[in-house]
């Protein structure tokens, strides 16, 4: 089993930066793959970085260039690192980890991004 807990969400301008944390039960290393997925008011959850075998990155297109996913084997911490904010990345933010073919998510940190 794998508890995660999200922090770093907050309010942002357009054009700002915010980095989330994600810190987890287990060690990272032992996680087969970690990412964090967002949610929109109104809108459906979707994939917005995930970080398989410690070094293999994926992120959504929308975010490709403006969002870094990295952990911290030390500290069992995974973070999002948000640069070049838009007013369309306002969501709920959600840490998650697939461990032993289960899928586990955090409680969610929500992000604001103003124009």
């Amino acid at each position: 089993q794998v508890q995660l807990v999200e922090s770093g969400g907050g309010l942002a301008q357009a054009g700002g930066s915010l980095r989330l944390s994600c810190a987890a039960s287990r060690r990272i290393s032992s996680i087969d793959a970690v990412g964090w997925d967002r949610q929109a008011p109104g809108g459906q959850r979707e994939l917005v970085a995930v970080l398989t075998s410690g070094v293999n990155t994926n992120y959504a297109d929308s975010v490709k260039g403006r969002f870094t996913i990295s952990i911290d084997n030390a500290k069992n911490t995974i973070y999002l690192q948000m640069n070049s904010l838009k007013p369309e990345d306002t969501a709920v933010y959600y840490c998650n980890a697939n461990y032993n073919n289960v899928h586990y998510w955090g409680k969610g940190t929500l992000v604001t991004v103003s124009s």
